[in-house]
């Protein structure tokens, strides 16, 4: 397959994957002011996305760091001109690289990506308030997740889904462990507040986010216990978003793929298998903000060996 396909196919999931997932981010977050709105001031609901999406820099740049409110914050995650990482601009991306890479998804999907585009673009015209910003995330999200039903309906398997699929597991990784990272050690610091109801507006929010607040209540049924959300997050096998289905998923696509004479790709994933083969006792006994430092930095070093590979 060329270089320029593979890559197109793996940068399209990663954008559309990013794009829904901080829409949910936000959305969740946009349900969850209102649920904790005396108990928390607006900088401290907002900070932790502008950190989840690398988006903090820039935003203090052009705003300053004592001006974080929901007005600003809704505008630059969704369409900010200096954000990289907005919602639009992942958009445009995800329909850049499905451009080039038009003869390799079905007319289905092709048919969705500029509707998606289109659609979002055309809601973004006005002042973005609160209520409609709520909405623009549903829609979005729900849009996402039929395109992956389409995308897994009506296209061909072989090369160019094995670098889709690669791509959006990769991002799902990325995500799930910085959300977990800045979430899980803004609420757990806070003895003062456990088991009260903003401990517990806190933790489903964590989920929520993730989408798993009612896989992980059938899964544990004792509240709750920040080890086992983070487990839940971490190793549970059967949860989608978690960050080992997620890298198990990577090792299919790169058996499709084939790693024949790329050792740099297949040493890098080696190292990253490893870090989902730790038990939970590892995780906590070494420090899970430890862990997730480490393993963010060898999915880093997954995609550098990956893009030279493969893509370059």
């Amino acid at each position: 397959m060329l270089s320029r396909i593979a890559d197109s196919m793996y940068w399209m999931a990663r954008y559309l994957e990013r794009a829904g997932e901080t829409a949910r981010l936000m959305e969740i977050n946009l349900l969850y002011l209102v649920e904790a709105e005396e108990d928390m001031g607006e900088e401290d609901k907002w900070r932790p996305i502008l950190q989840i999406t690398s988006a903090e820099p820039l935003y203090i740049e052009q705003y300053g760091d004592n001006s974080i409110t929901t007005p600003r914050v809704l505008q630059f995650i969704s369409a900010g001109r200096t954000n990289a990482s907005s919602i639009r601009a992942c958009l445009r991306l995800f329909r850049e690289n499905a451009r080039v890479a038009r003869d390799r998804i079905s007319k289905e999907m092709w048919e969705a990506v500029n509707e998606i585009w289109m659609e979002f673009d055309e809601r973004l015209k006005g002042t973005l308030t609160a209520e409609r910003a709520g909405t623009l995330f549903v829609e979005l999200r729900n849009q996402v997740a039929r395109f992956n039903g389409l995308s897994a309906s009506t296209m061909m398997r072989g090369e160019a889904y094995a670098f889709y699929q690669l791509g959006g597991c990769f991002e799902r990784a990325d995500m799930t462990s910085r959300i977990l990272d800045v979430k899980y050690h803004i609420i757990l610091p806070d003895l003062s507040m456990v088991g009260s109801a903003l401990d517990y507006y806190q933790w489903a929010a964590l989920l929520k986010s993730l989408s798993g607040f009612e896989a992980f209540r059938r899964s544990y049924h004792s509240g709750f216990m920040p080890a086992d959300v983070a487990e839940f997050v971490v190793l549970n096998r059967d949860f989608p978003r978690s960050i080992v289905f997620s890298v198990e998923h990577i090792g299919s696509a790169l058996e499709t793929i084939g790693l024949e004479q790329k050792d740099a790709t297949r040493a890098a994933f080696t190292r990253l298998s490893e870090m989902v083969s730790e038990t939970s006792e590892q995780i906590f006994n070494n420090g899970l903000h430890e862990y997730l430092e480490s393993l963010l930095g060898r999915l880093t070093a997954f995609h550098a060996a990956l893009a030279e590979e493969f893509f370059q």
